[in-house]
C-alpha cells in the first residue's frame, strides 16, 4: 500500500467540523496541517488531530507536507487560496462555489491545467445515495424521456442560525450562489449541462438581524439579491424552473422534481447525501419509494474529497470536479446577469456528466482496508 494522501485544511469555520468528522480517521488520507486567520482557532483544531500542525496560511501553502489543500474559506477568498495552492504545485479541493466570478473560476482551472494539478469542489452531496439513485433511475429510462424539472430552495435566511452570517449577504453569497450549487450540481448529474437561462431576482430588505450567538441583535448589510427565480434550458431540451430564496418562510414543494413522458420522480434534498427517491404511479397516483441503487452509502461532507483523492490515485476524473463546479457557477452567474438585463443569456461553458457512483458501502469509499 502507498502512503496516505496528505491534506492541509485552510479555513476552520463552522463547516470544517463536518469535514473533520469524516476525514479525521479516514485511512486513505492524513491531515498534516491546518490554518486559519484566527491562529488560536487553528491551534485548537490541531490539538484534536495528532498528525496535524497549526500553520499560518502562507506556511501551509508552501509546506512540502501537503499534497492537497482543502479550501474551506469564505467564498471571497476561494480564488486567492486556490491559486496560491496551485502555484505551490498542490491540488486543491474547495468549498462551493468554486469562486465568486467566472473570471476567477476560469483562472483557477487554467492555472491547474498549466501546473498539471487537480481541482475539485463541493458540493459532494450529489455523490450520496439520494441524487445518485435518482440519476440511475432516470438513466435507466424509468420515467421515460425527461421533459421538465423543478428545483426549489426557500428559507428565511441563514442569520436565523449562523452566528456570523455576514458573508451570505456579500458578493459570492445570496441564496443562489450559497445554496444554488447543491441544486445546480444535482441537475447537471441528473439532466446534463445547461445551454441558456432566463432569470429574475429581487431583494426584500437591506439589512438582516442576527438571531443567535454572541452577535445576536446585530444587523448585517445586504448587497445581493435574496430571491432568484429562473428557467434553465438544458442541452437535452429539458426545461428546469428554479427558485432560490432567503425571503420565504416555508414551502410544500419538493426540492427536486423531474417529469418524464411516462412518470414523474421526486429526488431528495440535494443538500443531503441520502433521502428517499419517489416515483409516481400513473394508475394509483401514489408516490412509491425506490430502493437505493447508486451512490456512496452513509456519506457525509468530505466524501467528495475522498473520491477526489481516489481518482488521482486511479487516474480517473474526480466526480466532484472543477469542470462541474465551473459550469455550475457559469449557470448561476448567467441567471444573475439575466436578472440584471432582463433577457435570455447563453451559458458559455459545458461539461460532461460525471460517471454515476455505483452503490458503495462506507468502508469502501473511506478507504478502509482492515477487512482485506
Amino acid at each position: 500500500m502507498g502512503q496516505p494522501h496528505r491534506i492541509g485544511i485552510i479555513g476552520l469555520g463552522v463547516i470544517s467540523a463536518a469535514y473533520l468528522d469524516t476525514l479525521r480517521d479516514a485511512p486513505a488520507i492524513v491531515i498534516t496541517a491546518v490554518a486559519d486567520l484566527n491562529e488560536e482557532r487553528a491551534a485548537d483544531v490541531a490539538a484534536t488531530l495528532p498528525t496535524a500542525t497549526a500553520m499560518k496560511v502562507a506556511e501551509l501553502l508552501a509546506s512540502d507536507q501537503v499534497d492537497t489543500v482543502l479550501n474551506l474559506t469564505i467564498p471571497a477568498a476561494h480564488a486567492e487560496i486556490a491559486l496560491g495552492a496551485i502555484a505551490a504545485g498542490k491540488n486543491v479541493f474547495t468549498e462551493k462555489p468554486l469562486a465568486v466570478t467566472m473570471d476567477e473560476a476560469r483562472a483557477i482551472i487554467d492555472a491547474a491545467q498549466a501546473a498539471g494539478v487537480h481541482v475539485g469542489s463541493a458540493p459532494d452531496t450529489v455523490l450520496g445515495t439520494g441524487t445518485q439513485t435518482a440519476r440511475a433511475a432516470i438513466d435507466a429510462g424509468l420515467i421515460g424521456r425527461p421533459m421538465a424539472a423543478t428545483a426549489t430552495m426557500v428559507t428565511p435566511g441563514h442569520e436565523a442560525w449562523h452566528p456570523h452570517p455576514d458573508f451570505y449577504y456579500l458578493p459570492g453569497g445570496g441564496p443562489l450562489l450559497d445554496m444554488g450549487p447543491y441544486y445546480v450540481a444535482a441537475l447537471i448529474h441528473l439532466l446534463g449541462p445547461v445551454q441558456s437561462v432566463i432569470g429574475a431576482a429581487s431583494k426584500l430588505r437591506d439589512q438582516r438581524t442576527i438571531a443567535t450567538g454572541p452577535r445576536a441583535g446585530e444587523t448585517v448589510a445586504v448587497s445581493v439579491y435574496t430571491h432568484v427565480s429562473g428557467v434553465l434550458e438544458h442541452q437535452s431540451g429539458v426545461l428546469t424552473t428554479i427558485t432560490t430564496s432567503f425571503d420565504s418562510r416555508a414551502t410544500t414543494a419538493a426540492h427536486l422534481e423531474v417529469h418524464g413522458d411516462v412518470v414523474s420522480l421526486v429526488a431528495p434534498d440535494p443538500n443531503q447525501f441520502s433521502g428517499e427517491v419517489l416515483v409516481n404511479d400513473p394508475e394509483t397516483q401514489r408516490w412509491n419509494p425506490l430502493a437505493a441503487s447508486a451512490g456512496y452509502v452513509d456519506a457525509a461532507r468530505g466524501a467528495g474529497l475522498l473520491d477526489f483523492v481516489a481518482a488521482i490515485a486511479e487516474g480517473r476524473e474526480p466526480r466532484a470536479n472543477g469542470a462541474v463546479a465551473l459550469h455550475s457557477l457559469d449557470v448561476m452567474t448567467a441567471l444573475l446577469r439575466s436578472a440584471d438585463i432582463g433577457a435570455r443569456v447563453e451559458v458559455s461553458s459545458s461539461v460532461e456528466r460525471p460517471e454515476v457512483v455505483p452503490l458503495t458501502e462506507k468502508s469502501e469509499w473511506r478507504g478502509d482496508t482492515s477487512s482485506v
